[in-house]
């Protein structure tokens, strides 16, 4: 009787705990969470560099840090302009032209507010199609492609990062309760 009251406590007790958690994100929701983790990621690393490093480039054959900023910057405007079935800037034009650490913080901070409008649509509206690298595709493939995008390049400046000794913010300890 004893641990048949235990057991039937616990249970209660525990039942509004999971009542309360949020339902998780689906569709466009569980896009965004990702594009967000590694949006964010992206500008922490812009941040954090000395602005001496921007011109950085393990090899002269790949792009710099600076030139990774700018074209995740670029390329975010492209993805998000065709699943909100905009024009499109030209998907270099802040690589090109955004040389300085400020420029290019900004220019990161400026595409995630377009990309914010994008990853507010709703999965109905998502599921709409759109031209993307001349084809049909639907608004979804646009937000899942730049929300990869943005994570593979994110990847190049972790071990970009690590060549200059310093600990990208994936990696960083998190503060309590995050």
């Amino acid at each position: 009787m004893k641990r048949s009251f235990i057991a039937v406590s616990s249970l209660l007790i525990s039942v509004p705990v999971f009542a309360q958690a949020p339902a998780p994100a689906t569709g466009v929701g569980t896009a965004k969470i990702v594009w967000q983790m590694s949006a964010a990621n992206v500008l922490k690393s812009a941040e954090m560099l000395p602005e001496a490093d921007y011109s950085f480039k393990p090899v002269a054959t790949v792009r710099s840090f600076g030139d990774l900023f700018g074209h995740v910057a670029g390329s975010e405007y492209m993805f998000c302009a065709a699943a909100l079935g905009e024009a499109p800037k030209a998907e270099d034009d802040i690589e090109k032209s955004v040389k300085t650490k400020v420029g290019l913080i900004a220019a990161l901070k400026a595409a995630a507010a377009y990309c914010d409008r994008a990853y507010a649509m709703t999965d109905a509206q998502a599921a709409g199609m759109t031209k993307l690298f001349g084809g049909d595709q639907s608004k979804y493939f646009a937000l899942m492609l730049n929300a990869a995008h943005v994570d593979e390049h994110y990847g190049n400046l972790v071990t970009y990062l690590r060549i200059k000794g310093m600990v990208p913010p994936s990696s960083q300890p998190q503060p309590a309760g995050q």
